[in-house]
């Protein structure tokens, strides 16, 4: 892999350590994949953990003293204020502090402490063309497939490194030729919400590899379903783009989306697939009981807050709700009464949080409700366990204690 005199000297130490280190691992995967050079990139999102391995790593840069030439937006941990201020069960002294480490090695690194893993619906919007280094499981095919920017899908490190150094290694999907769909994926099943577009992620097994092409979706699809579809395909398998036909911005006919190739396969997704999947994917809960619902994994929008907050106003939740935004999304929520609504009918709109974090503690042995395959599947290693259902089932079950 050649280098330009940047890179070499940024290599070298010139511009520290921790920038030398950062280059060293990004040479490395340029190298593994046999990348000619390195390109410039103007954005970043970093998926960050708050786990051991993260911030181990955080730390070592930030003490050798590196800093972000591209700032990147951050996935969330768990939001200190609310988890160890009033909060009923708080986090315990030993996790507060690794979420304060986790807060101050990347505000050392420069890093835009948005802890939201849907930046690329608002904060952090790429144009068309645009190359990045997005890591985080619905941000990599959002980005690409929506917005027609360039990203591979980077782990929460090396998207870190390339922040660091301002570069990527050349492969993958900044390159044209890779960018093209080999799977034909006829959907047959009734799109009626975001709820199914959920699912529809959840097909890997029977999509398979590769870049998948959707035909038969409806002409208008929401961010919210594009942004289900993108997590729940990293979920089910490891998807890095689709292509919508006449929808995605490098799929205006078939034979753009396959570079003039035949597809290599073709798949039919019916409502009986989605149905099977949702009946399987699903914990069980005793007698149709649930003990909580939560929502936002990705996280959830204003506009889906507000759904639920004209759904239960007026009304007391049975079982606690915990919708999980982004800081953004909870500000306008209390600037425009969102939030108080919520409240008074016993949910929480809760910033900064994923569900794959300890704050959770209080919730494992229990089975929730949500929309989200992925938000079922993470905390499972925690002992939480779900049942899938679409929103307004997960709603009325929040207003009576259970599934009918």
């Amino acid at each position: 892999m050649i280098l330009n005199d940047d890179q070499k000297a940024m290599l070298d130490g010139k511009f520290g350590g921790g920038a030398a280190y950062a280059m060293k691992i990004q040479f490395a995967i340029g190298e593994s994949f046999d990348a000619p050079r390195m390109v410039p990139i103007t954005r970043a999102h970093v998926a960050l953990s708050n786990q051991a391995g993260d911030l181990w790593f955080a730390e070592k840069l930030a003490k050798a003293g590196a800093k972000a030439r591209v700032s990147p937006t951050v996935n969330p941990g768990f939001c200190l204020g609310y988890f160890t201020g009033d909060c009923a069960y708080p986090v315990t002294p030993e996790d507060a502090d690794h979420m304060r480490r986790t807060d101050e090695a990347y505000r050392t690194l420069g890093a835009v402490l948005s802890y939201n893993c849907t930046p690329y619906i608002a904060t952090n919007v790429p144009n068309f063309g645009e190359v990045c280094a997005f890591s985080e499981s619905s941000a990599t095919p959002y980005v690409n497939s929506v917005w027609g920017a360039r990203s591979n899908r980077e782990s929460a490190n090396s998207a870190l490194c390339a922040a660091v150094t301002g570069y990527v290694p050349e492969y993958g999907l900044l390159l044209d030729e890779n960018r093209k769909g080999n799977a034909l994926v006829h959907v047959e099943a009734h799109m009626k919400s975001a709820y199914e577009y959920h699912l529809l992620g959840m097909m890997g097994d029977k999509i398979g590899p590769g870049i998948p092409v959707f035909t038969g979706l409806p002409e208008h699809i929401s961010s919210e379903a594009l942004r289900n579809l993108g997590a729940q395909l990293n979920t089910s398998g490891s998807y890095d783009m689709y292509h919508i036909l006449g929808f995605t911005p490098e799929a205006p006919t078939l034979e753009a989306a396959f570079g003039g190739k035949a597809p290599e396969r073709e798949v039919v997704i019916t409502d009986r697939d989605l149905k099977e999947f949702e009946e399987a994917f699903s914990d069980k809960a005793e007698d149709g009981k649930v003990d909580f619902a939560m929502f936002g994994c990705p996280h959830f929008t204003l506009t889906e807050a507000q759904y639920i907050a004209g759904h239960i106003e007026g009304k007391k939740l049975v079982i606690p709700m915990y919708i999980l935004v982004s800081s953004h999304d909870a500000q306008m929520a209390e600037r425009m009464g969102v939030a108080q609504v919520l409240r008074d009918a016993g949910a929480e709109i809760i910033p900064d949080s994923c569900p794959d974090q300890p704050c959770w503690h209080f919730l494992k042995g229990k089975v929730g409700i949500t929309e989200s395959p992925k938000c079922a599947y993470y905390p499972r290693r925690r002992g939480i366990h779900f049942m899938i259902r679409d929103l307004d089932t997960c709603i009325q079950a929040a207003l009576t204690g259970e599934v009918k």
